[in-house]
């Protein structure tokens, strides 16, 4: 085993090609932080440095482990935290393995030799990977409560332990927020059940449980205060829902603007929390995965100086993230934009955007009756909820305004139908509305593991008839389809982010005539399928043959408009 002399001359041979402000930078981070802060200085990859480390310092070095199940009681849990060190074995001759990211600092052997009996032998790890291994065996935010709650020490006064108890509840919940920014979650559910505290993140639209500590509802009082208190909330209130929002900073200088609602349970009060990102940058039509034809359609309507361009879909579906994106397409010194939003998520240079507040009656079609007043060109309207709302949209857009907005319909066609159900005429409608685009957002595959999938052709064959709703020619069996598979970049999952399935219906003179003749959706969506419309069935086939995505995610979509065309 190398003497402690051999780990200070190895690091030492490391850092020697540093400057001083560098060296002392490192001799200040937490030993956990250090092996990603010196790869970034060497301009290598974090698993080479952790390599060279352990070369240098005569340890042995492993990419990733695989630990037995008892493992972890080998050594006692506050000290695998403190140390950032992981049991790994012990050998024949009773020494102790442990996985570390750095080095040992000098006094680490007694300590571990006193708490086990054991003499320690160490290896290096990458940090990341000791990182989320610990957080798999005791679960997100475990550090935070072993450190600051139920030290046990008699000698200690209440108001201490009070107040280090509530440091741990306080960075346990920052460890919470931190970790769903990380992994690129859009909510945090805190779910109290019977006997335990559930916690989950919604990750590319699906809901992921993380793993917690194990005594984690024992503090479910203490964290649901603690969310209250960020959010300005009323603590005391438990019968009744409440809403509020946080302004949060993330360890990486990422702003956050959460919105929080709780609601009463059963079991206590489940609160969830919307995380949106003031530095997320918004997306392009590109990034939003549309196919550059219809990119084409899209940018030809938004140049007009006047309409109505509608994005439809049911909650979730990306229609405030697409209507940014034409904002950003549309945005120049020679135009002014206002919009209107419930809430801002996006914040896009030179647009003057606003955000409603229905408690003192700031409501969208308030704000859409004072934006006209202040001479736009283009208004981004958040959502058309109501026949107010859908009446000043309509008539702005005939008087000269570019008008963006979104609906709750299932398909492009049912927005038509639905304006006039409320009440709006159905030749202002067929004049006002340009474009209607519904839209879904799937899961999009890993580009680092997708692989072509072994299914064969007339299984391929029998799941696009299903998905189509008609028979296909041959050429369209030879196109690869590929599949998920799962790696570090995607959690083992196989997907990683989300793209967006569009279908775009052109109000043209055709369909113009069947809304002033009160014609249902279904005649609709057929005039505009035989006009060239692409559905969503049929966008969503031309992603897979692109590789984007896979057939079993958009077929949990094949039902969408079929009732209209049967």
């Amino acid at each position: 085993m190398p003497e402690a002399t051999d780990t200070v001359h190895g690091i030492g041979s490391l850092l020697a090609k540093l400057d001083a402000e560098q060296r002392a930078m490192i001799d200040e981070t937490p030993r956990q932080n250090r092996l990603a802060l010196l790869a970034s200085l060497r301009r290598e990859s974090e698993t080479d440095c952790a390599r060279h480390l352990a070369t240098a310092c005569g340890l042995d070095f492993a990419e990733e482990l695989t630990l037995p199940d008892d493992a972890t009681s080998l050594l006692p849990a506050r000290l695998m935290h403190e140390y950032q060190a992981l049991p790994v074995s012990v050998s024949d001759a009773g020494e102790l393995l442990l996985a570390s990211c750095w080095p040992p600092a000098e006094g680490m052997d007694d300590w571990i030799c006193a708490c086990t009996g054991r003499q320690p032998r160490w290896m290096l790890v990458p940090a990341k990977y000791l990182a989320e291994t610990i957080t798999q065996r005791f679960g997100v935010g475990a550090d935070s409560l072993m450190e600051g709650v139920g030290a046990e020490d008699s000698g200690r006064a209440e108001a201490d332990e009070s107040e280090d108890e509530n440091a741990a509840i306080i960075r346990f919940v920052n460890e919470i927020v931190a970790k769903a920014l990380n992994d690129r979650a859009t909510d945090i559910h805190f779910e109290p059940l019977k006997d335990s505290l559930q916690i989950r993140y919604r990750i590319d639209g699906e809901l992921v449980p993380i793993r917690v500590p194990d005594n984690l509802v024992r503090y479910q009082g203490a964290i649901i205060s603690r969310l209250k208190i960020m959010a300005r909330l009323n603590i005391s209130e438990k019968r009744r829902p409440q809403d509020g929002r946080i302004d949060f900073r993330a360890a990486g200088g990422a702003e956050l603007d959460i919105r929080l609602s709780t609601i009463p349970t059963l079991y206590g009060e489940s609160v969830s929390l919307r995380l949106l990102n003031q530095k997320n940058q918004p997306l392009s039509l590109d990034e939003l995965g549309m196919l550059r034809t219809d990119q084409e359609r899209i940018r030809r309507v938004l140049d007009l100086p006047h309409g109505i361009i509608l994005v439809t879909g049911p909650t979730g579906s990306g229609k405030s993230t697409s209507l940014t994106a034409f904002i950003r397409q549309i945005n120049s010194p020679a135009r002014r934009i206002i919009t209107v939003e419930d809430p801002v998520e996006y914040e896009v240079p030179g647009v003057n955007q606003t955000q409603v507040h229905s408690e003192i009656g700031y409501t969208f079609a308030q704000a859409l009756r004072h934006i006209l007043r202040q001479d736009p060109d283009v208004i981004m309207v958040g959502e058309i909820r109501d026949r107010e709302t859908a009446d000043i949209a309509i008539r702005a857009s005939l008087t000269g305004h570019l008008v963006l907005s979104t609906l709750h319909t299932n398909d492009a066609p049912g927005a038509l139908t639905r304006l006039i159900d409320m009440e709006i005429e159905p030749f202002l409608v067929a004049s006002a509305v340009e474009l209607i685009i519904a839209q879904r957002l799937v899961r999009r595959l890993c580009p680092d593991c997708a692989r072509p999938s072994r299914i064969g052709k007339q299984e391929l064959r029998a799941k696009l008839v299903a998905l189509l709703g008609h028979d296909v020619p041959d050429e369209e069996l030879l196109h690869p389809v590929m599949e998920p598979v799962g790696c570090e970049s995607c959690r083992g999952i196989g997907y990683r982010g989300r793209l967006g399935m569009f279908e775009i219906l052109r109000v043209d003179d055709s369909i113009h005539e069947l809304i002033v003749g009160k014609e249902s959706a279904r005649s609709i969506r057929q005039a505009a399928i035989a006009n060239g419309m692409r559905t969503l069935q049929q966008n969503g086939w031309e992603q897979v043959k692109r590789g984007r995505t896979t057939l079993e995610e958009v077929m949990r979509f094949a039902d969408i408009g079929k009732e209209d065309e049967q």
